[in-house]
């Protein structure tokens, strides 16, 4: 687990990176730019190059890892605990992020999908079917256990920095979205009980649309919500104060509804998902900061010449690390090459507000 000592030593031993490229998290420090591991083939060569560069971005100064049990068949997971372990770095100063709610495969992808989940999940029992939506996700207290246990399986930890209930939006398509929040709550309660027994210690929210679309959108969810539904289960679970610490929303040159849509309904009125986060003491990690590699060499030109990089993915980085209420950035980061670029944009201060407010117009 990352402790307070850990981390902020870990940030005194890279006192060569940018002012404010480490920030507060818990009672901790955590890097502005994170490391994804999202994307790839499932294969071992993959399964290496991800091992090096995610070693190579630990040693080099960032120190926030981010997977899902479901990417690349759980074999992400696996890699990150590899690499946490061979990394010459404290594993207390790394920060561990992991989701679950979408059912994975193990490995790779079986020849017939619809026969893993039902010999895997439904009739063992871990999974009822009028829980599964689409056939894929799933949001029951009983699979998010069942898969947390995989997940400290899978890294090799005693405990999970920071676990995300995976794309909550999904659940939309088969149920009312009263129904959605009470199934959260459920869940978050089984969470808050997780929290307390050391299994995890801070859980949050990953998303894809629900924070940073209208109200009359098909995928909303409200964060104000959302974050009341954590506030009772903590009650429910009876601990003095909720676990629930995080959101996670793609943010980047392109993809800015998070800092433009006001759609959750604040003390004065509606707001950003961004700003609401600030305001209510949540840390907001943001993916798809390079917008999946396609902000590596095609990010606006008027935009790029007011942000500090060597390189468009470095100024892209910037770019989200920048926006007002962000804790960090995640970048996917299959290579040793990727990884010391990512690295490496560290060495730039971000934009501050006021700068951002003019990139952003």
């Amino acid at each position: 687990m990352a402790t307070r000592e850990a981390t902020w030593a870990y940030r005194d031993d890279h006192d060569d990176f940018a002012r404010t490229f480490y920030r507060r998290f818990g009672e901790g420090v955590v890097s502005s730019i994170g490391v994804g591991t999202y994307l790839g083939d499932p294969t071992d060569g993959r399964d290496d190059a991800y091992h090096d560069a995610v070693v190579t971005a630990l040693e080099g100064g960032i120190n926030l890892v981010d997977t899902a049990i479901n990417y690349r068949h759980q074999r992400s997971e696996r890699v990150v605990g590899r690499a946490v372990a061979d990394a010459d770095v404290d594993r207390e100063a790394v920060v561990v992020a992991t989701k679950g709610g979408f059912v994975p495969f193990d490995g790779e992808r079986p020849a017939d999908p619809g026969a893993f989940v039902r010999s895997e999940y439904l009739d063992t029992g871990i999974v009822d079917r009028e829980e599964l939506v689409r056939g894929q996700h799933c949001l029951a207290p009983a699979f998010i256990d069942d898969q947390l246990d995989r997940s400290l399986s899978n890294l090799g930890l005693e405990t999970i920095d920071l676990y995300y209930v995976h794309n909550p939006e999904t659940q939309l398509a088969d149920n009312s979205r009263e129904a959605v929040y009470d199934r959260l709550e459920a869940t978050f309660e089984r969470l808050e009980e997780r929290a307390g027994a050391g299994d995890i210690r801070h859980y949050g929210v990953a998303t894809w649309e629900a924070f940073r679309v209208p109200q009359d959108h098909d995928s909303y969810l409200s964060l104000p919500e959302v974050v009341e539904r954590a506030r009772t289960a903590a009650d429910s679970a009876g601990n003095a104060a909720t676990h629930f610490r995080a959101v996670q929303l793609p943010f980047n040159v392109r993809m800015a509804d998070a800092f433009t849509v006001e759609a959750h309904e604040g003390a004065d009125g509606p707001q950003s998902a961004l700003w609401f986060a600030h305001e209510a003491g949540l840390d907001v990690f943001t993916s798809a900061s390079i917008m999946q590699g396609q902000l590596a060499d095609a990010i606006p030109a008027d935009v790029a010449a007011r942000l500090a990089g060597e390189t468009d993915a470095q100024r892209a980085i910037n770019f989200a690390r920048s926006a007002p209420g962000v804790t960090s950035s995640l970048v996917g980061t299959g290579s040793v090459e990727h990884a010391r670029e990512n690295v490496d944009a560290g060495r730039y201060e971000p934009l501050g507000a006021d700068a951002f407010d003019a990139v952003f117009e």
